[in-house]
């Protein structure tokens, strides 16, 4: 089982996370540096086709919510990068909505009818507060979490798990070259 212990402290007494810690079976060091927004930009616009403004608001709202909610980015990406390939206009079957396919009836609580679900801080905002919620009920767990997120989707944690290896890979790496490389199942 993939353990996270993502700042939980500091995040449940309200201080600010002042780290990521590492977590087991990704092979991701959430704990490594964090990556610059300009960087996560550049990454989201070669390898993912984002066009550079977008990718600009999308990678301040991933680095806003993984600080103010205490989740990796890279985690944010990933389930992004799983959930929607960063179509701001996704929608499932279901009617999940966004990049991270926020699903409305399942959190009123948190989508008002004035909440426009494909702008990129707000779906962030929201998606990352829902992951959040779900690592703390499930102490840590990110597969326990992930497969709450998913609604028990069948090697959804396997599929983030494998675009946070990605991530952590070109993102470590802030030269211009890094972004070249290739996500195996990006657009």
């Amino acid at each position: 089982m993939t353990s996270l212990l993502i700042a939980g402290a500091s995040y449940a007494s309200g201080d600010p996370p002042e780290a990521l810690t590492p977590f087991a079976a990704s092979g991701v060091d959430a704990s490594s540096d964090v990556p610059q927004v300009s960087h996560v930009a550049t990454v989201l616009w070669r390898q993912f086709r984002v066009n550079r403004p977008e990718s600009a608001l999308i990678a301040q709202a991933v680095m806003t919510a993984a600080s103010r909610y205490a989740v990796s980015p890279i985690i944010l990406l990933a389930v992004i990068a799983t959930e929607s390939g960063f179509d701001r206009h996704a929608v499932s079957i279901a009617g999940a909505r966004g990049l991270m396919q926020i699903l409305p009836a399942a959190h009123p609580q948190l989508v008002s009818s004035g909440h426009d679900l494909s702008e990129p801080t707000e779906n962030i905002r929201i998606g990352s507060s829902i992951l959040r919620e779900y690592l703390d009920a499930s102490g840590g767990d990110l597969d326990l979490a992930l497969k709450r997120y998913s609604g028990g989707g069948r090697g959804y944690a396997q599929r983030v798990a494998f675009h946070m290896r990605e991530f952590s890979a070109v993102l470590q790496d802030p030269s211009p070259d890094a972004a070249h490389g290739e996500f195996a199942d990006s657009h």
